[in-house]
């Protein structure tokens, strides 16, 4: 398969989204935002979303106050300077703590950890930003894919389409500075195309080039996805791609090719 981008790739948010929260029907909030805008939905369309307004719409949302930390996020608390109680959400959310680093000239340290989907990011993806109330963390969602999956069908069946859905989340990146979105979970979406055997434009033939598709459409929608912008849905219009049954874990390396542990 060639790059699924051309000339006539358009990029776009969906404006007038209202806050989410708990409980909300987020799959019926888009359809009536769509609808209110006089904005349909194409067959080939790919919405990116932000998995905060998943998150939130499924309650994956915790007040610190009914957190109990245990003794060993008191001890990481200590160590990297961080809130016992956001360390044992982090815990929780965690299968193992990869690194836990504070600096001297650092306020607060770093905790990378191995969140249970398999994803390596700061904090197990813990985060406090965009949550709209104080002292309350946000998680992800529990099953990313599932949820990506659900929305993709009501779409669809609102406005009889085939669609596909990227969910993302922002992580850094090792060995590089900044923060770039990523895909977390996926609906019909490719997480990679394979383009081994087919040749580049010199007649070379690949034979290791497998670009991260769902990846760099994560990226993408950053560029329009502005963190103070309350616009978490991004709409791909003219991408080149075919629905399959997907899931952000292909995106994850396997530990036995990792070279670094």
């Amino acid at each position: 398969m060639s790059s699924p981008c051309h000339a006539d790739v358009t990029i776009g948010t969906v404006p007038g989204i209202p806050d989410i929260v708990p409980g909300d029907d987020l799959a019926q909030i888009l359809i009536e935002t769509l609808s209110r805008r006089g904005q349909s939905l194409r067959d080939g369309d790919i919405l990116v979303v932000a998995h905060k307004v998943i998150s939130k719409a499924e309650g994956q949302v915790v007040a610190l106050a009914d957190i109990t930390p245990s003794a060993e996020a008191e001890e990481l608390g200590r160590q990297v300077n961080k809130d016992p109680r956001k360390v044992e959400a982090i815990l929780r959310e965690s299968t193992r703590v990869v690194r836990a680093v504070k600096r001297p000239e650092q306020d607060e340290g770093t905790l990378i950890a191995e969140h249970r989907l398999g994803f390596i990011c700061a904090n197990a993806a813990v985060d406090e930003s965009n949550v709209g109330a104080e002292e309350t963390i946000i998680l992800l969602p529990k099953d990313p894919d599932a949820s990506a999956l659900r929305l993709c069908e009501r779409l669809e069946a609102a406005f009889g389409v085939r669609l596909g859905i990227v969910v993302t989340d922002t992580f850094g990146r090792p060995w590089r500075m900044g923060l770039v979105n990523v895909a977390i979970g996926l609906a019909r979406v490719p997480a990679r195309i394979d383009m081994v055997g087919e040749r580049d434009a010199f007649g070379r033939v690949l034979s290791v080039t497998m670009p991260a598709l769902a990846d760099e459409l994560a990226a993408a929608s950053g560029l329009v996805m502005g963190k103070s912008d309350k616009t978490p849905v991004v709409l791909f219009r003219g991408i080149d791609w075919h629905p399959c049954e997907s899931s952000a874990n292909e995106l994850i390396r396997p530990q036995q090719e990792d070279l670094f542990r």
